[in-house]
């Protein structure tokens, strides 16, 4: 099958959403399937290195700098997309890029299947302080995204959950984001690396060591972990917490860490070498967060492929993927945490090596993209036997219905929530009517 995933965030740019597009690409790629990406360019990375990533003229976000967005270029993706006979477009964005695929695949007379990664609720307040879009916008935002395609994965019941409470009504499929296991289960990591990095960090061989690991901002709450922590050190002075990770909130959880008196049982790292972090899993007694913004969260597969258990705040995902007390141990109260945490410590069996095995088949990357691959196959089945009806022709002969209503969904997207896309904002405010024009074009 040839692919194209179309998306505003790839490598180099580091997120849960470029770790899983790109593993889902090597996935694919290893079933013998062609995969092309679609995504904006950067400045770290030749334009054209990679014949399979088509970059595409883009300019920085508002309010995240370190993200892009696409300002045109639908002309050339449609012959690039063309030209590679694409079979399907996967969009991994609902703004920008993903906007882009679906006029592609309009074009094409091609099917179109979403990824919903982005619990947008919990972002919004970064938009110009959330004056611009509000959380009772966004659902009306993603169901005119959503509803005119084919099909939606959504990595998580929480996602699925929530398409659902958006009454979108296309299909959609529980796929968990999978991990590379050879990240984890790494041969050339010995116990004197883990002796040694323990020691490093402080943390004595009788002591219990809680790692936490993530982007340092507000919406992880790990300041939760931390107001907590005195609690668990009154019954059990003997455990450590260990930060991983930087961010605009780093500073004022060492403030808080130094409020509560608790300086000598944090040790905030900083960031760490990516090759270096299954060090820290497998140092780990356990992994723990009391965020409530994930709706999968990478890091909770990463911790338990390096057999670390899981400490971590209660959710449909957490549920599913926290099967058995040797797994990890849940809460759903947040003044529960330092009872959980005493609890892990004392009640959490040893993994048990078969279940551990199979569990890590089904958070691995090559169950997830042969479940990913298992969906395409069945939209593609369901659109060849509707293709009578949807692809009908209009009044004027060669347009599809399908085609009109992708392109209107694209106009009628709100005004405020494009305007917020970009810096050069009249430029790309206008790309989106200017782009579905030439979409027209191409289909009279």
């Amino acid at each position: 099958m040839r692919i194209g995933l179309f998306t505003d965030t790839y490598f180099p740019q580091v997120s849960g959403v470029a770790t899983s597009i790109r593993t889902l690409k090597e996935e694919l790629e290893k079933q013998g399937h062609e995969v092309y990406v679609f995504t904006t360019t950067d400045k770290k990375v030749k334009r054209y290195e990679d014949p399979t990533i088509i970059r595409l003229p883009s300019v920085p976000f508002i309010s995240f700098t370190d993200r892009r967005v696409v300002y045109r270029g639908l002309i050339s993706s449609y012959k690039i997309a063309k030209q590679y006979k694409l079979e399907l477009i996967h969009t991994q964005t609902e703004f920008s890029v993903g906007l882009l695929g679906k006029m592609v695949a309009a074009a094409l007379r091609i099917p179109v299947v979403h990824t919903y990664h982005t619990q947008y609720e919990d972002y919004v307040e970064y938009i110009a302080n959330g004056k611009l879009i509000k959380p009772s916008m966004v659902k009306y935002i993603v169901r005119g995204f959503l509803n005119d395609l084919d099909g939606v994965i959504c990595p998580s019941r929480i996602v699925l959950n929530l398409l659902d409470d958006y009454h979108i009504k296309i299909p959609k499929r529980v796929i968990p984001t999978g991990i590379k296991l050879e990240d984890y289960l790494r041969d050339d990591i010995s116990q004197k690396d883990i002796d040694s990095l323990r020691v490093d960090l402080g943390v004595a061989n009788d002591e219990t060591m809680l790692l936490s690991l993530s982007r340092i901002s507000s919406e992880k709450n790990i300041q939760a972990v931390l107001s907590h922590f005195p609690e668990v050190l009154t019954e059990n002075p003997k455990v450590k917490l260990v930060v991983v990770g930087d961010g605009p909130y780093l500073d004022d959880l060492k403030v808080l860490a130094k409020e509560l008196d608790i300086e000598s049982k944090v040790v905030f790292t900083g960031m760490v070498n990516h090759e270096d972090v299954a060090v820290y899993y497998r140092a780990a007694d356990f992994f723990i967060s009391a965020s409530t913004s994930e709706t999968q969260g990478l890091t909770y597969t990463e911790s338990l492929a390096s057999g670390t258990p899981v400490i971590a705040h209660g959710n449909p995902y957490l549920d599913d993927l926290i099967d058995d007390k040797m797994f990890g141990t849940l809460f759903y109260r947040e003044e529960d945490l330092a009872d959980a945490i005493l609890d892990a410590i004392a009640e959490t069996p040893v993994m048990d090596a078969k279940k551990h095995q199979e569990k890590l088949y089904t958070i691995s990357a090559e169950h997830f993209g042969k479940s990913v691959y298992a969906f395409y196959l069945d939209v593609l089945i369901s659109e060849k036997s509707k293709k009578k009806e949807k692809f009908s022709l209009t009044v004027k002969g060669s347009k599809t219905d399908r085609s009109i209503k992708l392109a209107k969904t694209a106009i009628s997207l709100p005004s405020q929530a494009v305007k917020a896309t970009a810096m050069t904002s009249v430029k790309v405010v206008k790309a989106p009517k200017h782009l579905i024009e030439i979409v027209r074009d191409f289909l009279d």
